[in-house]
Formats: structure tokens, sequence, C-alpha cells
């Protein structure tokens, strides 16, 4: 499995904002955040591609075993 990587954020909120105008500064971080949310599911599709591969091969292997054990 790979490792996750962390982003960092520098965010820096100046004292002379008034409160009333924080909320929707974090509001549009918050938007932005969830754009730059691509996952990678390279390997995951590597793997399930391999345990298809590896089913379908037990399956028929086991289809044809049957065969020959009656």
């Amino acid at each position: 499995m790979t490792k996750k990587q962390k982003r960092s954020t520098n965010s820096v909120v100046t004292s002379s904002t008034p409160v009333a105008a924080r909320p929707a500064a974090s509001s549009s971080r918050a938007s932005n955040a969830t754009v730059e949310f691509k996952p990678d599911y390279s390997q995951t599709k590597k793997d399930l591609k391999r345990i298809g591969i590896l089913a379908g091969t037990f399956v028929s292997l086991l289809v044809i075993l049957s065969f020959f054990l009656r």
C-alpha cells in the first residue's frame, strides 16, 4: 500500500479582519480544499485486476478438475 501524503496549507488570518467576515473566508478555503482532492487509484485498479485474474483462474481450474474427478 502506498503512504498517504499530507498536504500543508499556509493560511494567515490577520487580526484586522472583522469576525463576521471570517466564516465566508473559511468556507471559500473549504471549497478549495475539496477541489484539490484527487486520489490516485492506479494501485487499487492493478490489485483488483490481479484479484480478478486469480479468481477466474482458480474457478476455471476447479471446473476442469471436476471433469477429471468424476
